[in-house]
């Protein structure tokens, strides 16, 4: 298709290159125009960052032309937010043209993002560059340039078949998820994503899936995993023709839920008098022993000098939500109180929100 005005373009991500199984180019390693790897559009350099934020992008320098194509590449870092990339183009340093736009997920690891443009002029300077955006930021990687070539054909092969399988063997805290790939005769690797919402944000481990053009396995070991949770996950390929993404699918984890914390809502006071009234919110025990009372106070501080608690009592060691209630008396006429509920476990001591009630 033509896409910019300039060339037909087929956009893959995933794979750096470094040959075409079907032709023997030589690799051109480009002149560097602009700045710094991964600059933002207002100029202000991105590194990864265990929060999400804008994506890092790095557009690789080596490319490999031929009379009318070229295998582009570069890494996308999508620092925690799905992220799509995607090449500006064109022949001059203004550019004019882009590919299609890829996706690379959420995750905080380097993804490797090529691009196969056809449609090109042969002995023909371009420019390039690899641009990556998510909800943080739009980021621009380094510009360079390639000389398409004379006599050298493009490479025979298309994008690589993908699907993506049940999960298999799973337990409590492991998995194994599948997929079939199919190389259609290009150099070909195959990964995973995964994660506990449709975002997914994990990748696993590149594995070559080679140049063939039959039909293979692919499987990836999960472990760590949370009990009693749903996980998503897909399988992807990538070779110099283009990235498939398999279907999203999802599994959940044996169960019970490990024991955590305890969950707790403060609700409303009732039955207030001139000097007594019921304090109310709910506990759920998280699956560990858990006891609860209530704190109340004239301060809305809950300082310790003002500072009142009802009895502890027990919760069980349930999973459910439980409404519960204590009855509190000596209290002030005409007067405000402050009140929460407070429940702990082995696993940790929470404090509700705060509620306010005021005597008759």
């Amino acid at each position: 298709m033509v896409v910019g005005g300039i060339a037909a373009v087929v956009i893959i991500g995933g794979l750096v290159f470094y040959g075409m199984g079907n032709t023997t180019p030589s690799s051109t390693t480009a002149t560097s125009t602009p700045d710094a790897t991964a600059t933002t559009n207002t100029g202000q350099t991105t590194t990864p960052s265990p929060t999400p934020g804008a994506p890092v992008a790095s557009t690789n320098s080596k490319s490999f032309p031929t009379e009318t194509t070229i295998v582009v590449s570069g890494t996308v870092i999508p620092n925690g937010a799905f992220t799509n990339y995607w090449y500006e183009f064109g022949k001059s340093e203004s550019l004019g043209s882009r590919t299609a736009t890829q996706t690379v997920g959420s995750g905080n690891t380097p993804i490797p993002a090529p691009a196969y443009i056809t449609g090109l002029t042969k002995d023909t300077t371009y420019f390039f560059r690899l641009v990556a955006s998510n909800q943080y930021g739009t980021v621009m990687g380094s510009q360079y340039t390639f000389q398409t070539t004379h006599g050298v054909e493009p490479p025979l092969g298309s994008a690589p078949g993908v699907k993506t399988l049940a999960a298999t063997g799973i337990s409590k805290n492991t998995a194994s998820i599948n997929g079939e790939v199919t190389p259609n005769k290009g150099t070909t690797q195959d990964w995973f994503e995964y994660g506990k919402t449709p975002n997914l944000g994990n990748t696993t481990a590149f594995v070559s899936a080679g140049n063939g053009s039959v039909k293979i396995p692919a499987s990836a070991s999960l472990s760590g995993l949370d009990p009693a949770t749903i996980y998503y996950f897909r399988l992807n390929a990538q070779n110099e023709f283009g990235t498939v993404n398999g279907t999203l699918l999802n599994f959940k984890t044996a169960g019970p839920a490990a024991p955590a914390a305890p969950t707790v809502t403060t609700t409303s006071a009732t039955k207030v008098t001139t000097s007594t009234s019921m304090l109310r919110g709910t506990v759920n025990p998280n699956g560990a022993e858990t006891a609860y009372w209530f704190e109340y106070s004239t301060d809305t501080e809950f300082s310790s000098v003002l500072l009142k608690n009802t009895p502890q009592v027990s919760a069980g060691a349930g999973t459910n939500m439980t409404s519960v209630s204590a009855d509190v008396s000596g209290l002030e006429r005409s007067t405000t109180y402050y009140f929460r509920i407070v429940a702990k476990n082995n696993l940790g001591t929470i404090r509700g929100d705060r509620n306010t009630f005021e005597t008759k």
